[in-house]
């Protein structure tokens, strides 16, 4: 479908449930996507990857009470970024709003969540294929003075706000420069959080203990259910090193033990501890975002829960702070 104009964003009703993994985002927003009528748009940058189920948390068709867009759109070793991310995912929230349908985005990837509500650029690659990978080649080739002095002389802006030592963050701003975007410009958008939507964003807490044993749980869960089978699935299509395995909790970790180098039983404490980490890294990501309605589930049921989240979004109404 054609790409909704700005005015027509600005009127679309989004709402937008986030928080920690394990905290129980999804059953919410499946309530309250059959009770006000809705679709989700899934904000999980491992979820989209097909074959990575169980160990992802990702609901399965059979169980999902809507239907979850996002989901299973690129193969393990294919590159996905926030900028392929933020095109998908405003196109399927213009569809949903189009067909009279209210957009659920839903997950805990808070870079995704930001793509497809917030007013930011990404490098779209445009300068041509493989630019970040021509980038990284220079630094291995120059080194990073020569690679920070290139940036210096394409985009002094940048270069002052970026340390000579912080390599990734040199890359991604060469990249940006080569596509005619400001890496400065990028960076107070980031801070502005300016919604394109008429965006309504609750955020699930609970009590750490309580989340972290929920955490537990979860990996035990994933274990009986078969993610050993699952990550061996993968290595037998031949993802052994794709990027998207190395870097995914709760993959990484059980390969050496599929590949009989690894303790089992050492491999579950680091994918608890790694995910309770994660987990942490989240709380501090959503809580620096002045605009999410908090509810703490901790003690709630799913039924309490989605009545406390839609009094939340009647006070949004009367009071609305999701766009400056």
């Amino acid at each position: 479908m054609p790409e909704a104009s700005g005015g027509v964003r600005a009127a679309t009703r989004v709402l937008a449930i986030l928080g920690p993994t394990g905290v129980g985002k999804t059953a919410l927003a499946e309530q309250i996507a059959v009770a006000r009528g809705g679709e989700i748009v899934t904000a999980d940058s491992m979820q989209v990857y097909r074959g990575m189920d169980i160990g992802t948390g990702k609901p399965q068709p059979a169980e999902r009470l809507v239907r979850h867009h996002l989901v299973d759109i690129a193969d393990p070793g294919e590159p996905f970024s926030a900028a392929l991310y933020q095109r998908a995912a405003r196109q399927a929230i213009d569809d949903i709003a189009a067909r009279g349908l209210l957009p659920i985005v839903c997950g805990g990837t808070g870079l995704y969540i930001r793509a497809a509500l917030d007013d930011l650029e990404f490098p779209a690659g445009q300068a041509g294929a493989g630019s970040r990978e021509r980038i990284q080649a220079q630094l291995g080739e120059l080194g990073p003075e020569a690679l920070y002095a290139l940036l210096a002389e394409r985009d002094p802006e940048a270069a002052a706000l970026i340390h000579r030592n912080n390599t990734r963050r040199v890359v991604r701003a060469l990249e940006m420069a080569e596509e005619g975007l400001s890496y400065a410009d990028g960076t107070r958008r980031l801070a502005q959080r300016r919604s394109v939507y008429d965006a309504r964003i609750i955020g699930l807490s609970m009590e750490r203990a309580v989340l972290y044993g929920r955490i537990e749980a979860r990996v035990d869960t994933m274990l009986a259910a078969g993610l050993l089978d699952e990550v061996r699935a993968l290595l037998a299509a031949g993802y052994r090193d794709a990027l998207t395995a190395a870097q995914a909790i709760g993959y990484k970790e059980f390969v050496p033990v599929v590949e009989g180098t690894a303790d089992l039983a050492e491999a579950i404490g680091s994918v608890k501890q790694a995910t309770r980490r994660y987990a942490k890294r989240q709380i501090t990501w959503f809580g620096a975002d002045p605009r999410v309605m908090w509810l703490d589930v901790t003690t709630m049921s799913l039924a309490e829960a989605v009545e406390s989240a839609s009094a939340l979004l009647e006070s949004g109404d009367e009071t609305p702070g999701t766009q400056e």
